[in-house]
């Protein structure tokens, strides 16, 4: 039976919900910045005005008011965020109990068991639910409608603000084929390097591709993300009670053929680390830890950890750790067959901040390095997307 997945992603999440309390600022242009009055603070969201000067989520409020002088900058109240964050998802509750949030302002459902309690139409849901919440809770969303949790997602980012958009067996080839293969979730940026290599810069192009040499290029990931870009994910919506804190966001990846060289394991680690610093910015989540794990061709493995000494969820950060750990366990070029990356000892981002606050002493508060620090612990308090962070390169290591 054909699955009926709906996507869920509130509006502007972070800057509808401070003019819920400041309604006198609709008309302007609005920011959420961490440290609003200095202007190395960090745009962490905006509203749809502000949108339209071309003010973009993490970059600096000098920047951002250089595009646009009249810039209402304000600060963030986490705490407001996730109460919001469980009203809206109270409202999908009445719809299904198969709701899976996915970050602060995201959520899937899957109405397939239920939808004929409400009519049997998914996208006259999604219009219902949409009106609930704006109603009820003064926000809007856009809602994807799919038979898969990929292609719902994508129906969410096709057309906002405030808008149902319904990507069917018959429809999504249309729709999905000339879109960039960025917007495709779990593309990063080091995987779209490979992609761009191998000539794939659509979602057609990728539905199209050769399986097998994308997991050549890519290892598993290579095929996970073919399967997704001919909407063949499988993967369920688990149910809200069954929601749990995550403890760990791993990635691992067997090589078609053996990695010998260290720049060949550097490459490796960077595509790793790459997919699982997007995760942990997914969930509004960071990490205090990093584990590898490595295989060699007879199947013999080694596991080292480390302690990091500020949490992070940035690709650079965890992928440095990882590589000091390999260099100090392994000797090459002994060949390495499995590679996995694994982020440990998470933390929210609110918790995490207040950490770095104690660690970080007042007289390094005004040095370049600790400005450096207080923007990335500013825009980790945010919502990112996998563009939000610049990478270092890395390549294909086939």
């Amino acid at each position: 039976m054909e699955r009926s997945i709906l996507h869920c992603d509130l509006n502007c999440f972070y800057a509808s919900v401070e003019l819920l309390t400041l309604p006198q600022l609709r008309s302007l242009p609005v920011a959420v910045c961490g440290d609003p009055e200095s202007r190395h603070g960090i745009v962490l969201a905006k509203n749809e005005l502000a949108k339209s000067f071309g003010v973009r989520t993490a970059e600096t409020i000098y920047q951002a008011r250089r595009k646009c002088p009249e810039l209402v900058c304000i600060p963030p109240h986490h705490s407001r965020y996730a109460q919001y964050s469980q009203l809206v998802n109270g409202i999908y509750l009445r719809y299904t109990d198969l709701v899976e949030p996915f970050g602060i302002d995201e959520s899937w459902l899957d109405i397939t068991g239920s939808k004929h309690l409400f009519g049997g139409d998914p996208a006259a849901i999604a219009d219902a639910i949409r009106a609930a919440v704006k109603r009820e809770l003064g926000l809007t969303l856009s809602v994807g409608v799919s038979f898969n949790k990929i292609f719902a997602k994508l129906g969410s980012d096709y057309k906002k603000p405030d808008a149902t958009t319904v990507i069917s067996p018959e429809n999504w080839r249309s729709l999905l084929y000339p879109l960039p293969v960025t917007d495709l979730l779990f593309v990063g940026r080091a995987a779209a390097a490979v992609l761009e290599r191998l000539h794939i810069r659509t979602i057609g192009q990728l539905s199209m591709a050769d399986a097998d040499v994308l997991e050549a290029a890519l290892g598993k990931q290579g095929r996970q993300l073919h399967q997704y870009a001919n909407g063949l994910d499988r993967s369920p919506v688990r149910p809200y009670h069954l929601s749990e804190p995550i403890k760990s966001v791993g990635n691992s990846t067997t090589y078609a053929r053996n990695l010998t060289t260290r720049e060949e394991v550097r490459s490796a680690i960077a595509l790793l680390s790459d997919s699982v610093a997007m995760r942990l910015r997914r969930h509004g989540l960071y990490c205090a830890g990093v584990q590898v794990g490595i295989k060699d061709p007879q199947f013999k493995n080694i596991s080292r950890q480390k302690q990091l000494g500020r949490s992070t969820h940035l690709m650079r950060d965890i992928s440095a750790a990882a590589m000091e750990l390999i260099d100090a366990a392994w000797k090459y070029p002994s060949p390495i067959r499995l590679l996995s990356v694994t982020a440990i000892h998470l933390t929210e981002a609110a918790e995490t901040f207040e950490q770095h606050s104690l660690f970080e002493t007042a007289a390094e508060a005004g040095s370049e390095k600790q400005e450096k620090i207080e923007r990335t612990v500013d825009a980790i308090r945010g919502k990112f997307g996998a563009g939000v962070i610049g990478f270092g390169g890395s390549k294909d290591p086939l």
